[in-house]
Formats: C-alpha cells, sequence, structure tokens
C-alpha cells in the first residue's frame, strides 16, 4: 500500500510539474504575441520594440532548443505576424510608399508541404497583394515563391528557390464593367479578356546571374509547435508564424 501510495504521489507531482511547464510555455507565447502587436508584422517597429520582441522570441525558443524538426508539426499553413527580415520589409515599405496609388500587401504565408516525408519537402511563400481599384482588395492577386527545402541538421533546412509566378488576379468589379458594361451586350472579345486576366499566370525561374543553379539558402526554425513557428534566416531576420486555414 505504501509503494502505491508513493507511486501515485511520484504521478501526481510529475502531472503537476508537466502542467506548469505547459502554462508557463503558453504565458510566454502569448508575451511574443503581445510583443508584436502594434508593429505592422515589423514595419513600424521601433528599436525598443525589437529589443523586446527579440527577448520575447528567445524566452520561447528556450523550451524546445535542439529538439529535432518535426515535419509532421510543420506541415501545413502558418500566417507571418512579424519579421525583421530585410527582404521582407523592403516588400511592406514600398507598399506603403506606394499608398498614393493604393498598392496594398495583404496577408503572406509560409505553406510547407512535407507530411509523411522524412528529409524535406516543397515550401511556398505566398503573397497576397492588391491594387484597387482594379483588383479586389486584399487579395488581389497572389505573388508566389516556390522552393524546395531538406534537412541539414536537426533545426536547419536548405532553402532551393525554385520558381516565382505571379497568379491568382481577382479583378475589382469596377474593372470589370469598364471592361464588358452590364448594360451592354457582353461581346465575345470583352469576355475572353475577363476570362484571360481571371485564368492569368506568369512564371519565372529563379536563377543566380550568369549562373544555372538555383538561389538558396540556410533557413534556422528555432521552436516549432502546432500553432506557433519561428524561424531565423541565415541573411538576418527574425519570423513569427501562427498557424493559419489551408490555403485553396
Amino acid at each position: 500500500m505504501a509503494v502505491y501510495s508513493e507511486n501515485v504521489s511520484m504521478f501526481g507531482n510529475y502531472c503537476y510539474r508537466h502542467d506548469s511547464a505547459e502554462y508557463e510555455l503558453e504565458e510566454k507565447k502569448h508575451d511574443l504575441l503581445r510583443a508584436i502587436q502594434e508593429t505592422q508584422r515589423g514595419l513600424v517597429a521601433t528599436a525598443d520594440q525589437r529589443s523586446c520582441i527579440e527577448e520575447a522570441l528567445v524566452n520561447v525558443e528556450r523550451y524546445n532548443a535542439g529538439a529535432p524538426i518535426d515535419l509532421e508539426k510543420l506541415d501545413g499553413t502558418w500566417r507571418l505576424q512579424y519579421t525583421s527580415a530585410p527582404d521582407v520589409l523592403v516588400l511592406l515599405e514600398s507598399a506603403a510608399r506606394l499608398s498614393f496609388f493604393q498598392v496594398g500587401v495583404g496577408q503572406i504565408f509560409q505553406k510547407f508541404e512535407c507530411k509523411n516525408q522524412s528529409h524535406g519537402g516543397v515550401v511556398r511563400n505566398v503573397v497576397r497583394w492588391s491594387i484597387p481599384p482594379l483588383l479586389e482588395e486584399q487579395e488581389g492577386a497572389t505573388l508566389l515563391v516556390s522552393a524546395k527545402f531538406s534537412i541539414v541538421t536537426a533545426r536547419n533546412i536548405y532553402l532551393q528557390f525554385e520558381e516565382i509566378s505571379i497568379q491568382n488576379i481577382n479583378i475589382s468589379e469596377e474593372l470589370q464593367a469598364l471592361i464588358a458594361p452590364a448594360i451592354l451586350p457582353r461581346s465575345f472579345l470583352s469576355l475572353q479578356i475577363l476570362q484571360f486576366l481571371r485564368t492569368f499566370k506568369a512564371e519565372f525561374p529563379v536563377r543566380n546571374p550568369g549562373r544555372q543553379q538555383s538561389v538558396g539558402g540556410l533557413y534556422y526554425l528555432s521552436y516549432l509547435d502546432f500553432n506557433m513557428l519561428l524561424g531565423r534566416a541565415a541573411t538576418g531576420g527574425i519570423f513569427v508564424f501562427t498557424r493559419a486555414q489551408p490555403l485553396v
């Protein structure tokens, strides 16, 4: 009976410590999400905010530091919440500078396709953008950057970029009315123009200038669970993603 009571006590202590650690981790994740609020995904983050965000990020990263990448967890769609990466911020800054022309950058996603894989998969960087009133707001068109990735260490993946494409053109009702007014019979030509715009897709291979090989780079996945993904680019910059609904 004494042994049974001791085992129950040990099990209870284990459950308490486990629950306490889970609660503490969720608190750290919420601290990070609170820190990145009001930064417009990093575009208007001040030096003080960036310092606080870095500290909050490190507090989350230490919870599964060094654990191998779980491709089953990584698989799926992730929405960008914050970044300090120059190559992404320049995209947001360009849209802000072109606000006079109403160019807008909508949601940015990373879509990993690696379910049932063991060494890597495919990742697609998806940027929704628009130019009102020509295209629908937020989701007027999609910029898609596709890459293959392979695991090189426990937490590092190597990205080999393959293609950039522009697709899913959703023209606004105003532009549709201009091309084919509803009050007039829609001619074959106007219908063909509308169909062409709706199905338009431009694809460009990604290559190093003067070389035939694809552009590539390392990407360190510093934290991963079922609803948060943190990353650090080898060229500089941090990324905070949260789980999103699958893209259609």
